[in-house]
């Protein structure tokens, strides 16, 4: 008996050791990125789209009441009340609403740029409570039996990629390794 147990063991480590060495290095990084960009990509370049006004340095009012919904109200929808700190903010959420998913599309700066996204999200995720006044049920709680909260359960799923890309990086298929390729040879050739 044991020696059968003993063999589908080593039939299932075999098989699956197989597959972890074919796919480490590469499979993991590029799918939690690929998971990421298609689930979220065109939803945060979607909303930062409405946050950008008559230029690039100029947030639309809307940008405004989707970051500071209670200031805005509180300064009579006057956006010309909001401080330089205030716009400075705005605008650098609209950025990094553009580029932090794009550095993650491609493997770029992929640590940084999710580690950057988390923030962003629990940065979004406080607003969405404070700031527009988002009730428990609709928030959600962690370990309920109901799967649908916004924030702990979605943005929690949200997170789960970016943290593994934050950990093991965007593997072998991503700008970061062409980098770490490029800057491998030229250290190799300043060596010779």
């Amino acid at each position: 008996m044991l020696t059968l147990i003993d063999r589908a063991v080593s039939l299932h480590n075999g098989i699956f050791e197989r597959i972890e060495g074919g796919l480490s290095g590469w499979f993991p990084g590029l799918l939690a990125r690929l998971i990421f960009a298609s689930v979220l990509l065109a939803f945060f370049w979607k909303s930062a789209a409405t946050k950008v006004g008559e230029g690039i340095f100029s947030p639309s009012d809307g940008a405004y009441a989707q970051i500071f919904p209670k200031t805005l109200e509180a300064l009579e929808y006057d956006t010309a009340g909001f401080s330089f700190f205030h716009t400075l903010i705005v605008l650098l959420g609209t950025y990094a609403e553009f580029i932090l998913p794009l550095l993650i599309l491609i493997g770029l700066m992929t640590r940084l740029a999710s580690l950057g996204m988390i923030g962003f999200i629990i940065v979004m995720s406080i607003v969405d409570v404070f700031g527009h006044g988002m009730d428990a049920k609709t928030a959600g709680s962690l370990f309920d039996r109901f799967q649908d909260g916004i924030i702990a359960d979605q943005r929690l799923l949200w997170v789960f990629p970016l943290v593994y890309l934050i950990v093991k990086g965007a593997g072998f298929i991503s700008v970061d390794a062409l980098v770490a390729q490029f800057r491998k040879n030229g250290a190799m050739a300043t060596q010779s």
